[in-house]
């Protein structure tokens, strides 16, 4: 997942908007706006995923969240979701948050995702982006990196 450095008035704009068409208190707040993945072909399927309701989870390095200083997800945070060029798409719920060992990932657990029809194809997708969110961020992949598995639900779109 990457951090948006959007327009921050059109992300507060957005923001504002989900809190009145939902009857929220105006001072609930989000934790990030950030977009998934690393290139714009699959920031931008990743997100459609989401909007059609197939994709309901996301992994996480936990070495990404220590080394860039963020919370680890909890049960009840609001994020908004972006598309790549930033542009805000929906707000997500954080439903349930495991933390477990790559190699300990199960085809019941990453199916949740929404992104493969098999264990294989998830595992082969996923080394491939922790080896490249490693080299940017500076961790290194392997079999025993505990994944921060994440569980959402969309509470809002446009």
């Amino acid at each position: 997942m990457e951090n948006i450095k959007y327009s921050q008035e059109k992300i507060d704009e957005f923001w504002k908007r989900f809190l009145n068409e939902t009857n929220r208190d105006k001072d609930t707040k989000y934790l990030d706006a950030f977009h998934f993945e690393l290139t714009e072909k699959w920031a931008n399927e990743l997100l459609r995923l989401v909007l059609i309701g197939q994709k309901k989870a996301t992994a996480s390095s936990l070495f990404s969240y220590e080394i860039e200083g963020e919370c680890i997800p909890q049960v009840g945070d609001l994020r908004i979701v972006t598309d790549w060029e930033g542009v805000p798409r929906c707000v997500i719920e954080t439903t349930q948050v495991t933390i477990i060992p790559f190699a300990d990932i199960t085809y019941d657990i990453c199916k949740r995702e929404g992104e493969d029809d098999t264990l294989e194809s998830w595992v082969k997708g996923h080394v491939h982006f922790f080896k490249e969110d490693g080299k940017e961020l500076g961790y290194e992949f392997s079999d025993d990196m505990p994944v921060v598995f994440e569980d959402f639900e969309v509470v809002y779109q446009v």
